[in-house]
């Protein structure tokens, strides 16, 4: 049976996405706790699931990712979460899906000559597996969500002002900045597992996080359970 990770951004997202499974259980492991069921796909194949939400940061995001794929053996990872917004053609609430990761503060000359890279040959950024943003385009198109498949970026730093937002364009060339999904694409790819990363757009990257903490992104976590949910049964 094919099993299929999901790393989510919030609780109310993981129990929308237990709300659309079967044979619910709950695992708790390392910080996590992981809601195991299976679903229905649209060819009337039956698919496990296993939801969690990671936590923020690189070091979050990666630990889950290589907890969840120790434990379950998945055959992909689907992570979703909410990123700000640097791309001038695009608006609050759109998608980003991260066909390219790329981090914000890390030297991949060193970092990226461990696998799947190597000394000769070092990565210097990862990718959502082509067919997972496939469906993802495919299932963001039947919900009406504008979105494009485009590049993120990710760091260990809150990105909420004018001059970070100019060095996060000049250095990555990004649509999107967030805290996670490089980590989440490179755990994945070092174990050979496909990834699909995906981010709502929450603010436009110039809001104070004092701030930001206290949005309301109960209506996201909605969206990104059914968004997960039309992927899974497309599979």
């Amino acid at each position: 049976m094919t099993t299929i990770a999901i790393i989510g951004a919030l609780d109310e997202e993981v129990a929308h996405i237990a709300g659309a499974l079967a044979d619910v259980s709950h695992d708790k492991a390392a910080s996590l706790d992981v809601t195991r069921g299976t679903i229905t796909t649209n060819a009337g194949g039956t698919i496990a699931v296993a939801a969690t939400v990671g936590g923020m940061g690189l070091v979050n995001a990666a630990a889950t990712t290589q907890r969840l794929i120790d434990a379950y053996a998945p055959d992909a990872v689907i992570f979703s979460g909410i990123a700000g917004n640097l791309n001038r053609e695009l608006h609050i609430n759109d998608v980003v899906l991260g066909g390219t990761l790329r981090y914000l503060d890390t030297d991949m000359r060193l970092v990226g000559q461990w696998a799947p890279g190597s000394e000769d040959k070092p990565v210097e950024e990862f990718h959502s597996d082509d067919r997972l943003l496939a469906l993802a385009d495919a299932a963001l198109g039947e919900m009406g969500i504008t979105h494009i498949t485009g590049i993120i970026a990710s760091g260990n730093y809150f990105v909420d002002d004018p001059r970070k937002v100019e060095q996060v364009i000049r250095e990555t060339g990004a649509d999107a900045v967030e805290m996670e999904g490089a980590a989440v694409a490179h755990v994945a790819a070092r174990n050979g597992v496909p990834a699909l990363v995906i981010r709502a757009l929450s603010d436009n990257a110039d809001t104070d996080y004092e701030v930001f903490k206290e949005f309301d992104i109960s209506e996201y976590a909605d969206t990104a359970a059914r968004l997960a949910v039309n992927i899974l049964r497309r599979l």
